[in-house]
């Protein structure tokens, strides 16, 4: 056998998230695709779910012409129904958007299908699995058909890489008809783990403890489970994305990872020359003070300390409580003595943004006094329900006047058309001073990544992957000097990184200029080692494996 790596010549990738911007994953995708697009020129093609027939999608710029042979062809003698056209990312990758809703009709067939070739037990399913699960068929049908009319054979390396519960199916569907297409699942957290930081159990201290499918069918999560363990076990190559979540795989999977594929991103987002970074972090300042101004009635200046926590709305698993409870903490430290100013950036039930509001910031000086509730930037659908909410009710966190700590929710998705901000998150985070993402459940984390890519200093925890990774690149415990501070945090020291978060902030506050533009640019730094140029030989380790598993699999 040669020592020199298999590498593929057409790579597939089928993921919820493609042109779909839910989370994390849209991220590793959309970011990597022009990496892999320099080196395989439109032979790199993206399956997502089309939720946009008859509706203009900003992220997918459809083609009538690009693989027209091939898609009449499948529409015509296959049944499939799919548009092609080129994701609106850097390196604009194919895309294949399928319409699988006309497989709903099959679906118990598909369920017996998938229990009678791989024992996966969709008896207890429930909310999106149906869904899943149908468009995961599709997609496994969508990479038959190219295989089969481009009449492509072993000697073509084709790799399919499936992400997640959601495509598991496909990842088991080409496994079982096209042998010859090498296969790679990916889970970036898995089900059942995430489900039992999600309520509320100790999962690192207890993790050796725990059987996996014991603890599905507990929390209700069989189903998903049981896909996402079947395709671990099938696949040619099983990867995750960080160590912490390996460990969470070999113990609720029962199978390691064969490659740990870390998360990199391109800082093509990040304005340059150094001109335009100077302008827009001063624009996003401007515009965080102006909101927080008109708000509470306050006349916070340039001078404040800005800090923010983002993310989805997963209170415990992205440490959202924890981040409260150390504003709280930090209201009452008397060391304190510059204004500091808090925002949750995490998208809620939220209704429309607040007119009155709207006419405070339009007032701009001629504004007196805070409006009613100054504490939140949008109107929620059931405010009495909210836990960021709650919790501030019940810590007395009200943005008073004579508070030098202050927070501030904004409950929406910074997509530029909020109705307050009117800018991205990305337009905001910029101007941030100091970021706080003290997750419990995180296998990797891209929002640490976001702030260290604007050169901003951030506190994470080493239950994140992002944050074990930045102790491996310092060789030790990371600090705030080091660009990102990591906490450790366990299942039982919520007070201790509560307290350990209160006291950095405070620390950043005592920091000289000179130290902060150090921190800065190490933040820089550590950006710089994140990219996907260097995190992308990862990738060809894991396709390395699964076409040597393919050729021995089809001996």
């Amino acid at each position: 056998m040669t020592n020199k790596n298999l590498t593929p010549s057409y790579i597939f990738e089928s993921s919820w998230e493609v042109c779909n911007k839910v989370g994390g994953i849209y991220t590793v995708l959309s970011t990597r695709a022009k990496t892999l697009q320099d080196k395989l020129k439109d032979k790199v093609f993206f399956i997502g779910p089309d939720f946009w027939a008859g509706k203009k999608n900003p992220l997918f710029k459809e083609s009538k012409t690009l693989l027209k042979q091939w898609r009449e062809h499948a529409e015509q003698t296959e049944g499939l129904h799919f548009r092609v056209g080129r994701w609106q990312v850097p390196g604009e990758p194919i895309a294949i958007l399928v319409d699988f809703q006309p497989f709903f009709p099959e679906v118990n067939d598909i369920f017996f299908w998938a229990w009678d070739n791989y024992s996966v037990n969709s008896l207890k399913a429930y909310g999106d699995y149906n869904d899943s699960m149908v468009f995961s068929w599709a997609a496994g049908k969508v990479v038959e058909s190219y295989f089969r009319f481009h009449s492509l054979t072993e000697k073509d390396n084709v790799v399919f890489q499936a992400h997640e519960w959601q495509t598991c199916l496909a990842a088991l569907y080409v496994q079982k008809y096209v042998p010859e297409v090498a296969t790679i699942f990916t889970t970036h957290a898995t089900t059942t783990g995430r489900s039992i930081a999600g309520n509320g159990k100790p999962l690192y201290d207890y993790l050796f403890a725990y059987n996996g499918d014991q603890m599905a069918s507990e929390l209700g999560v069989e189903a998903k489970h049981s896909v996402e363990k079947s395709a671990t076990l099938a696949v040619d190559c099983f990867t995750t994305v960080s160590d912490i979540t390996d460990k969470e795989c070999k113990q609720l999977l029962t199978r390691q990872s064969d490659v740990v594929l870390m998360n990199g991103f391109e800082n093509g987002f990040v304005p340059s020359p150094q001109a335009a970074f100077d302008e827009a972090r001063k624009a996003a300042r401007q515009s965080m003070l102006k909101v927080a101004n008109a708000l509470m009635g306050t006349k916070l200046k340039d001078d404040t300390i800005i800090v923010a926590t983002g993310g989805r709305y997963e209170y415990k698993n992205k440490g959202i409580d924890v981040f409260v409870d150390a504003i709280n903490r930090l209201r009452f430290d008397e060391n304190l003595k510059k204004p500091v100013l808090a925002f949750i950036f995490v998208p809620a039930w939220m209704r429309e943004a607040r007119g009155d509001l709207k006419q405070a910031m339009k007032a701009g000086t001629k504004t007196k006094g805070a409006l009613p509730n100054p504490r939140i930037t949008h109107e929620l659908n059931e405010p009495w329900n909210d836990r960021v909410m709650g919790q501030m009710d019940w810590l007395n966190m009200h943005n008073a006047p004579e508070d030098n700590v202050k927070l501030i929710f904004v409950p929406c998705y910074l997509d530029g058309t909020d109705g307050i901000f009117n800018k991205l998150y990305y337009d905001l985070i910029i101007g941030t001073d100091l970021t706080v993402f003290p997750s419990y459940y995180e296998p990797w984390g891209y929002t640490p990544t976001e702030s260290v890519a604007f050169h901003v200093p951030c506190i994470t925890t080493d239950l994140a992957g992002f944050g074990l990774w930045a102790n491996e690149v310092k060789g030790g415990q990371s600090e705030l000097a080091d660009g990102v501070k990591t906490i450790h945090r366990s299942d039982y020291n919520f007070d201790e990184v509560s307290e350990t978060i209160a006291q950095t902030i405070l620390q950043f506050s005592e920091m000289t200029p000179a130290q902060v533009k150090a921190a800065r640019k190490a933040a820089e730094k550590v950006a710089e080692k994140a990219l996907w140029k260097h995190f992308i030989t990862y990738y060809y380790e894991a396709y390395d494996i699964a076409l040597r598993k393919r050729n021995e699999r089809i001996k």
